[in-house]
């Protein structure tokens, strides 16, 4: 099972190690505030207060062992650089990159970030769609021009067969599971039906999907 460690307690990180522990993985959460360290402390695997720019305490940690290195530090964005090329030069498999511009995103990747993610940017998207498209639940983007969309059945396909709806033919895009309520219908065929709240999880390119939207 995979290994994961967060550096910086903020909003995102702390987010990001709570959800991984309850996925049932190994989290070591670190931060330099002790009364963010405390906060998870319950919940994670290991909770450590350390300064992260202390390269020798990274090190004592056993940093480099970790499958997945997650540096979630917001505010101090220099520091966030340092500790990105550190853990690289330390031999971190996999260092995950909290970006605040595409100017920083782009120094990140630059100095050995394997993924740079963009919080703020992503949730205001996320937001955005949600006020504008009421049925969309979540999208998540797989390339600029494919997405990976959770959405709400709309109106015309509920009581029809997938066949029926036709949705590849006509919509361009593929269904790749059905939510209903508790049950997660995998790869549903052609003449499976649609039911009322179904969550439909469907594959594409953005400009196909953004035909879906209600």
């Amino acid at each position: 099972m995979k290994q994961f460690a967060v550096i910086g307690l903020g909003r995102f990180g702390t987010s990001v190690a709570e959800t991984l522990s309850r996925m049932g993985y190994d989290v070591l959460a670190v931060d330099v505030d002790a009364e963010k360290v405390n906060a998870v402390m319950d919940i994670v695997t290991h909770a450590v207060q350390v300064d992260a720019l202390d390269e020798h305490a990274l090190k004592s940690l056993g940093i480099r062992n970790f499958d997945v290195v997650i540096v979630a530090i917001g505010e101090d964005i220099q520091a966030n650089i340092l500790v990105t090329v550190m853990l690289k030069e330390m031999g971190v498999k996999t260092v995950v990159a909290k970006a605040r511009t595409e100017l920083h995103g782009r120094v990140l990747a630059k100095v050995g970030a394997d993924k740079v993610v963009f919080p703020e940017r992503d949730m205001g998207v996320r937001v955005a769609r949600a006020l504008v498209a009421a049925n969309i639940v979540d999208q998540i983007e797989l390339s600029p021009d494919y997405s990976l969309m959770e959405l709400i059945a709309p109106r015309e396909f509920v009581g029809k067969s997938i066949g029926e709806a036709a949705i590849r033919m006509k919509y361009g895009v593929t269904v790749l599971a059905i939510r209903r309520g508790d049950e997660i219908i995998i790869s549903p065929g052609a003449r499976h039906t649609v039911e009322e709240g179904d969550i439909l999880v469907v594959v594409g390119r953005n400009d196909r999907l953004r035909r879906l939207e209600q």
